[in-house]
């Protein structure tokens, strides 16, 4: 039934912009951590999507949906302030923090959001049409 398949699709978006939201909520939470087990300053993280595609026996190719396909780092260099007195000041007295804007986060987590309000919206008219359907069954 068409309608279960797009209610999978929407809930792969869910899950995928689930995934962006913590990552934004991990990027504002780690956002003056100088110091990471792996050295320097904690390094901005997004996720890369990628459509889901699905080959049919007629060899027609049809969207199936979103995948989360990796999480990247952000190169971006630190931003550099002069804090002589930090326990992670260089020699010249310049501490590494993240790269991170919190307006550029917020702007993503907002996006994000509502993208994921929008999948429930799908989601829940697949639902209604579906309940429907069987109302119209039983009748």
């Amino acid at each position: 039934m068409r309608v279960f398949k797009s209610m999978n699709i929407s809930a792969s978006g869910l899950a995928a912009e689930r995934l962006r939201l913590d990552l934004i909520a991990n990027n504002i939470a780690n956002i003056n951590t100088t110091r990471t087990p792996s050295g320097g300053p904690y390094q901005r993280q997004s996720a890369v999507f990628a459509e889901r595609l699905r080959r049919a026996v007629n060899g027609k190719v049809t969207g199936d949906g979103v995948a989360v396909v990796g999480i990247v780092r952000d190169n971006a260099p630190p931003r550099l302030e002069y804090d002589p007195d930090h326990p992670d000041a260089r020699p010249d007295g310049y501490v590494a923090y993240p790269n991170i804007n919190m307006v550029n986060e917020m702007v993503d987590m907002i996006t994000a959001s509502r993208a994921y309000e929008a999948n429930v919206t799908v989601f829940n008219a697949g639902k209604t049409m579906a309940l429907k359907a069987l109302e119209i069954g039983r009748g």
